[in-house]
């Protein structure tokens, strides 16, 4: 077990869906060759089909403490690859038409944004944001043959030892949310690196540090006065995705607030909502139900005039209310 627990909050309520995130990892992580598929860091629509498509119903992680990897690793084809669009045809041909893509493309990274799903003839949808969730007991390690993935001692961040990979991609078989990723380039396995090196110099993710919607919190999960430790440990606000899988994530989610359908402003959250409950649970287990009413009387009490620690928590002001980043020495000294 690590000394320390780097982890990260997603706030829901708060995702614009704008993908900022995604982009700021793209241009310092995943820009080299042979990475043109891979999102470490991704934003997708629920419900959809997700990144690699439908990852969410293929297994993986632990059942009863026993590996239960993916039969298969996921084609190509279920994340999606770049278009090759007509450029040539429109800009130096002087052909008339608009630009499209040479083939009818089938799938992409972010396929079904904003779609959603329907319930009692309305559609509905919310963003949900997703990086390696360096969980705590990581399938991947477990699986791992070359013993090429392990778990930083310092702050449980999980990495994947580059000289030792032999590209066996049991790992990516082995991941519940697919968060490995194979290059075919060098033929080794990638994956988010939890930015470690600006952790390090005691700068905070870029991912984190680029959102406007200031829905990520960052934190070492035992520090008391860090934001995820608030809002995780103390407030029990925030849940990690698909807990049943046994990896023990440390990546949290405050699940939408999931307000009234139809303007029935009037009525509790849970009494007719906007999100079914049965996704939401499908999602991050049972204990979302009773965490969705705690959350709901916090708002009603602010909006009643009251004050609440945790709402006051996640509006997240400023970069010192949502990041707490401590650098290797105060690592040592903690």
């Amino acid at each position: 077990m690590p000394k320390h627990q780097y982890a990260m909050v997603f706030d829901l309520n708060k995702c614009l869906g704008c993908h900022t995130c995604s982009i700021a990892c793209k241009k310092l992580w995943t820009d080299g060759d042979g990475m043109d598929y891979m999102y470490w860091n991704n934003v997708e629509t629920r419900p959809g089909q997700g990144y690699p498509r439908y990852w969410d119903r293929n297994g993986g992680g632990f059942k009863n403490g026993t590996l239960q990897p993916t039969p298969d690793v996921p084609p190509i084809e279920d994340y999606g690859y770049a278009f090759e669009y007509n450029y040539d045809d429109r800009l130096f041909k002087g052909k008339e038409g608009p630009v499209l893509p040479h083939k009818d493309p089938k799938n992409a990274s972010n396929w079904d944004e904003d779609s959603g799903s329907l319930d009692r003839g309305e559609n509905y949808y919310f963003y949900l944001p997703r990086i390696c969730n360096h969980c705590t007991h990581p399938a991947c390690v477990a699986a791992c043959p070359r013993q090429a993935i392990y778990k930083r001692e310092e702050d449980g961040i999980v990495l994947i030892d580059q000289n030792r990979c032999e590209g066996y991609r049991f790992c990516v078989r082995a991941c519940p949310y697919k968060k490995l990723y194979f290059n075919e380039v060098t033929q080794k396995a990638q994956k988010c690196i939890f930015c470690y090196p600006r952790l390090e110099k005691g700068e905070v993710n870029a991912c984190a540090k680029q959102c406007p919607g200031r829905i990520r919190f960052v934190g070492l999960l035992d520090d008391p006065d860090s934001p995820v430790h608030k809002i995780v440990v103390n407030h029990k606000a925030a849940l990690p995705l698909f807990p049943e899988k046994g990896t023990q994530p440390n990546v949290y989610y405050v699940p939408p607030f999931n307000p009234p359908r139809r303007g029935n402003y009037g009525k509790d959250i849970l009494s007719d909502p906007r999100i079914p409950m049965d996704y939401l649970v499908y999602l991050f287990g049972e204990e979302v139900v009773p965490l969705m009413q705690r959350l709901g009387r916090e708002l009603e009490r602010v909006q009643n005039g009251g004050k609440s620690e945790l709402m006051q928590l996640l509006i997240g002001r400023d970069a010192a209310t949502r990041f707490k980043v401590a650098t290797p020495e105060q690592l040592a000294r903690k």
